[in-house]
């Protein structure tokens, strides 16, 4: 597949939804096959599938009594796998007995929908009294423990705008929720001796289910070293990093040990089943194949399999949440770097280079790196660097560490603005405005989080903020809130 086909087949990932039809006798049952037709005809609209429990096998198809509860459940077990969250729509007030029989072990996201009844409308034979329904279910799902969703209006048609945007909300949180709580993020290299910011607690990852597998750095070099430049692989993978950025004066062996390195690294999260990763990239890649991985970790984030440098786990895991709830896929990982001027609002966010494409205002351009090279290793030792600007757009930020057995993130909104950076500022770098910006880096500093934050274009939070917290039991902060 093509870096074009991934990067689409991640922009047009939508979630499937199970349906299920909350009915109370007394209602008018009529109603339930309407909302048959309706729910899943507009959701599918949307770019969404769905799965719904054969119409005979209950009355009218919908749940009412335990035993109709506990049969959408078996229902639901036998297509696990199937789907990514639950709809629960009543289309009129619903039993909320029957509802928690069929969804206490459901094991994904639920959402709770309404329907409003019409002023013209509330006679016995047409009233759907769902606004009171939908309280008495929410009630019951807190009795028994139940996670589930409620977002506003309390009452929505399927068929408005306002329920459009609670859909996608939802499948956004559903993507958060279903990724990260079985996920495996790579830790390849040891961490840096200097950098212990990045230090992260396995076993709270683990309890939390995130597996982190690791790889010595040597065994990364020892597969680079032996990859052969003659397969199509290699020439496919060749071509398409040179084109996501200009090359001019690099040497053609830095493009060959990067191109080996993507490969490797590709195979390496395969075999794993990484869906993130981090890697220790310096200094060892410079003395050991005279490049940086920065441009390589880069097209790794814009195809959604999300990639951090300095071997910073937790943030390989803040990015891979960020990337399942944005629109396009993607996220990049950059420093808290520069102050811009006097505006308390306003700073420079930067990395070496290993943001995707997409964020970027063009192709990059190819560079030693400037840091490195010149302290450490030695010039021409470091080229990989993709030295560039963010495109202006808005964002969400974040960052997550572990404490006391607990994760813990932070998470924000700004935007990348168009304030000019100087021309010789290095590596890839935007101007970020972000409301409270200096009541951030106080929590951020007071509450140690680290020098990394993760960004994805778009804003996002709302969705993301209940996926890690409600669903996943994070301990979620918003310092612009407090």
């Amino acid at each position: 597949m093509s870096l074009t086909q991934e990067v689409t087949a991640m922009s047009n990932r939508k979630s499937t939804f199970a349906l299920l039809f909350g009915n109370r006798g007394f209602f008018p049952a009529f109603l339930m096959k309407e909302a048959r037709e309706e729910l899943p005809r507009v959701i599918k609209e949307w770019g969404h599938e769905v799965l719904m429990m054969p119409e005979d096998a209950t009355p009218h198809g919908a749940v009412e009594t335990t035993q109709e509860g506990k049969l959408y459940a078996d229902w639901l077990r036998r297509n696990h796998g199937k789907y990514d969250g639950v709809i629960l729509s009543l289309p009129n007030f619903g039993d909320e007995t029957g509802a928690v029989a069929a969804l206490k072990d459901a094991g994904v996201p639920i959402l709770i929908q309404a329907y409003p009844d019409d002023l013209d409308k509330m006679q016995t034979k047409n009233r759907r009294d769902s606004f009171c329904g939908k309280v008495s279910v929410m009630n019951v799902f807190y009795q028994y423990g139940v996670t589930y969703t409620a977002l506003k209006p309390h009452t929505v048609k399927p068929s408005s705008e306002r329920f459009h945007g609670n859909v996608d909300y939802f499948d956004r949180l559903c993507r958060v929720v279903n990724g990260v709580k079985e996920m495996t993020v790579g830790a390849l290299g040891a961490r840096t001796t200097p950098f212990k910011t990045v230090r992260i607690d396995e076993t709270t990852l683990q309890r939390h289910g995130i597996t982190v597998e690791t790889m010595d750095l040597s065994e990364v070099f020892a597969r680079v070293k032996s990859m052969s430049t003659n397969d199509d692989a290699y020439k496919e993978r060749a071509r398409a990093l040179s084109d996501v950025s200009s090359w001019e004066g690099v040497p053609e062996i830095k493009l060959e040990n990067l191109t080996k390195l993507s490969l490797v690294l590709d195979d390496i999260a395969d075999e794993f089943g990484m869906d993130a990763l981090s890697l220790r990239c310096w200094t060892e890649m410079q003395t050991e194949l005279g490049i940086s991985p920065c441009l390589v970790l880069g097209m790794l984030n814009e195809v959604g399999r999300s990639a951090a440098c300095e071997v910073d786990v937790g943030n390989a895991v803040m990015m891979y949440a960020l990337q399942l709830a944005s629109a396009e896929g993607c996220s990049g990982l950059l420093d808290w770097n520069n102050n811009y001027g006097d505006d308390d609002d306003k700073c420079i966010l930067f990395h070496c280079g290993p943001m995707p494409m997409s964020m970027m205002t063009g192709k990059g351009r190819i560079s030693d790196h400037a840091i490195i090279s010149e302290s450490a290793t030695g010039s021409g030792s470091g080229f990989g660097c993709n030295t560039g600007r963010i495109v202006p757009t808005d964002m969400t930020l974040g960052s997550l560490s572990t404490g006391d057995g607990k994760i813990r993130c932070f998470l924000g909104e700004g935007r990348f603005t168009d304030d000019p950076i100087p021309e010789e500022f290095f590596g890839c770098a935007g101007v970020a405005h972000i409301p409270r910006l200096q009541d951030v880096m106080q929590y951020v500093g007071m509450q140690g989080f680290r020098h990394h934050v993760s960004v994805a274009p778009g804003h996002i939070m709302e969705p993301l903020r209940e996926a890690l917290g409600h669903y996943l039991g994070f301990e979620v902060t918003v310092p612009q809130d407090e």
